[in-house]
């Protein structure tokens, strides 16, 4: 976008972020919902097109300008990002990168426009991390497939009208090249739900595991119309994630960082502000360089991508420092407010909560580091 269209962009999100969602936080953790008109709201807005291009009715964003529209989302409840993030992210990118024309012609405007909520379908009981062993079976029958298997810890799948699914078109390969990618309404006869799950923390985002018994989906199903591709759609899929999640992760840091100073400056003890002691001058001052350099990563990372080079080291790199950096200031700001920082009447304790999530899904810290460490390998062996 030309500066004068996003800088604007920029400031309504960050006034309807500040303005209309943090009112709302303490409510969501406890009522477990997103109100119905701020989802009206936020479809009136156009995040859930944030990423989509502006030829399926979203607004295209680059990935700098969506990791700087994340910064300012990051500074409220990610329960918020959940209802639209995985339009944004996960739901959509697969149709985006590697569907058909057909595909992204009936799905994307809708995604883009709200309508329709996406939701992406990898993870099994048996099949977490090690995603390529993932058992879900897709039966190759008289015009399609049926589906057979269980997903579990489906972000949106309570609200998903589509699901983006993983399955095992080959039996007989037992890694990720027997593996592809459909899209699956979810509408579609033997699809069924189980029982929202309960959560440490981003309460107010929808969990359920995805259930398939001989679910038929037709042939233009296949993303891409090319079987055995699933397993590389989703990994470029993460990538992209795994860079928005960093952006996010980053702008929440700001929020504890602002919270922790607030509370320091106006909270006395012996005296004096506590802002005025150098041990907690120290932990304001980790927070800020670990969240200064966890931006300049993430920045880094966004412009590679949208110059169209390889991001899946910078986009691991970027996701496991910031989702790592942001669990050590929410620790830092609990502990700056002391006994306060354990008590729920304050935004500190949810987000300690919240932000643990951030180290596990699309990718656990410790697969980030075998990702790296991989692609270091193979850049020395190079």
């Amino acid at each position: 976008m030309e500066p004068d269209v996003f800088e604007p962009l920029l400031q309504s999100v960050r006034e309807f972020v500040r303005g209309r969602l943090v009112p709302l936080e303490k409510q969501v953790d406890e009522e477990d919902r997103i109100p119905d008109e701020l989802v009206a709201e936020m479809r009136e807005m156009g995040f859930f097109g944030l990423s989509i291009p502006t030829e399926y009715g979203g607004l295209g964003l680059t990935a700098v300008e969506e990791a700087r529209v994340a910064f300012e989302l990051g500074w409220t409840s990610p329960a918020f990002r959940s209802v639209f993030g995985t339009n944004t992210g996960i739901g959509s990118q697969g149709i985006l990168i590697d569907g058909t024309d057909e595909q992204k012609r009936t799905y994307l405007p809708r995604m883009a426009s709200g309508e329709l909520i996406a939701s992406f379908c990898l993870t099994e009981p048996q099949s977490g991390s090690d995603a390529a062993s993932l058992q879900t079976r897709a039966e190759r029958v008289d015009g399609g497939y049926r589906l057979t298997g269980t997903k579990r810890y489906i972000t949106n799948a309570p609200r998903a009208g589509v699901f983006t699914v993983m399955a095992r078109t080959d039996p007989n390969q037992k890694g990720a090249s027997g593996i592809s990618a459909f899209v699956v309404d979810a509408a579609s006869s033997g699809l069924s739900l189980g029982k929202p799950e309960r959560k440490l923390g981003q309460r107010g985002t929808a969990v359920c595991d995805v259930i398939f018994d001989s679910c038929f989906v037709p042939d233009a199903a296949l993303i891409g119309g090319v079987s055995g591709k699933g397993f590389r759609t989703a990994m470029k899929v993460l990538d992209r994630g795994r860079l928005n999640i960093g952006a996010f992760c980053v702008g929440t840091a700001e929020r504890l960082i602002d919270e922790m100073v607030r509370y320091a400056d106006a909270r006395v003890q012996f005296g004096k502000p506590i802002s005025d002691f150098q041990l907690i001058q120290a932990m304001i001052a980790d927070s800020e360089v670990e969240k200064e350099a966890a931006l300049a990563l993430v920045l880094q990372s966004a412009r590679l991508r949208d110059d169209l080079q390889p991001i899946v080291k910078a986009a691991a790199m970027s996701k496991y420092y910031a989702s790592e950096m942001v669990g050590r200031v929410a620790d830092r700001a609990v502990q700056v407010f002391g006994g306060a920082g354990y008590i729920a009447e304050y935004c500190v304790e949810r987000f300690y909560r919240d932000v643990r999530l951030f180290r596990i899904y699309e990718g656990t810290s410790q697969i980030q580091q075998l990702v790296i460490a991989r692609e270091v390998l193979k850049e020395h062996r190079q």
